[in-house]
């Protein structure tokens, strides 16, 4: 019988060109840990380096995403300045270098507190159960959200809203996540993972690179403006044209048969 570490632990699953990335401490609701960010850092860089893989699917073992983080241990880090990743990984909130390019989808249940809320922010897709209770709770322990919500939700959401999320801590359902943009599909409880599944397999089906330019496109107009990002395409698109999967593109159509991306 394996032995479960007290710490938890970030279990990853390669299935074709997805990466399974499962949060796995349900007896402590899956409160994080800094071996599980650590863990998480090195599971979003799997994703990101191996040229195979062209999307993540984050999900949690258990009745509840997370519960947040575990304050215990988390608390002496934070009060020393240390950082919760480690240096060179993939940021999972994709807030510092290196950057991730390769999209990931997130599927939600239950309990969704601080680092829940926070990863599915940081994520392209994000399905809610209809159970889901989420919360950014950190003003009631007398710190701040510090993993991207306090700017992402003013761009998702609008000032009045994040600040009503922010400034409170109250919870909010999955159907208000929807209406503040927050998550896309909401589904009963238990359906969140096989829906989530089914979107990343859709995205990884599509062209790797093409995938890729879309989505930094995308982040250069929101950080820069879209003059900037209108500046890039046509760099972009003759990258495009010139690849493998481009030609495949083409030749798929031709022949009326589904293509096949291999990313080059």
């Amino acid at each position: 019988m394996t032995t479960r570490h007290e710490d938890g632990q970030i279990r990853v699953e390669q299935r074709g060109n997805l990466l399974l990335i499962g949060i796995d401490r349900p007896e402590k609701r899956n409160g994080f840990t800094p071996k599980m960010f650590s863990e998480l850092a090195k599971a979003y860089t799997q994703l990101e380096k191996s040229p195979d893989l062209f999307c993540g699917l984050v999900y949690a073992e258990g009745d509840h995403f997370t519960a947040g983080l575990d304050m215990p241990k988390i608390a002496p880090l934070r009060r020393e300045g240390k950082p919760l990743l480690p240096e060179g990984e993939v940021d999972p909130f994709n807030l510092r270098a290196p950057l991730r390019t390769k999209p990931v989808v997130i599927a939600l249940k239950g309990i969704c507190f601080t680092v829940a809320v926070e990863l599915m922010l940081a994520s392209e897709v994000a399905v809610a159960a209809d159970n889901c209770r989420f919360s950014q709770l950190e003003v009631k322990r007398g710190i701040m959200a510090g993993c991207g919500a306090t700017f992402r939700m003013v761009q998702r959401a609008g000032w009045g809203n994040a600040m009503k999320v922010l400034l409170t801590g109250d919870e909010f359902t999955a159907e208000e996540a929807r209406h503040m943009n927050f998550v896309q599909d909401v589904v009963p409880a238990g359906q969140e993972f096989e829906r989530a599944l089914a979107i990343a397999e859709r995205i990884a089906a599509q062209a790797p690179l093409a995938v890729q330019a879309t989505m930094n496109n995308a982040r250069i107009s929101l950080g820069q403006g879209w003059q900037e990002a209108y500046a890039k395409i046509q760099s972009t698109q003759q990258f495009l044209y010139n690849t493998e999967d481009a030609k495949e593109g083409v030749q798929s159509f031709i022949e009326k048969r589904t293509a096949k991306f291999v990313g080059r």
